[in-house]
């Protein structure tokens, strides 16, 4: 759906963690329009948190994956050789 994620791992559980949890204080607690303004916090954070993929991290350039998670696997050179090359 999205080209590339840029939601890491550990990012996703805190996402989904601190969005059930805002969703629990919004129906125990709230009783104003606060509450629907929450559940709509804790909605764009369970979201996000599933698809992989943070349109403010997109527009700021962030990302909390791997490189490898990512798609673009780190471009290292290898190691040189101890044979020398026969052809020169």
């Amino acid at each position: 759906m999205f080209s590339t994620a840029n939601v890491g791992a550990a990012d996703r559980v805190i996402r989904i963690l601190f969005g059930i949890a805002l969703a629990t204080y919004a129906y125990a607690s709230l009783v104003s329009p606060w509450s629907w303004v929450a559940y709509a916090v804790a909605a764009i954070l369970v979201l996000t948190a599933l698809i992989r993929f943070c349109p403010a991290y997109a527009l700021f350039g962030a990302s909390t994956c791997s490189r490898s998670a990512t798609g673009n696997a780190a471009k290292t050179s290898a190691p040189p050789s101890d044979r020398s090359s026969s052809r020169l």
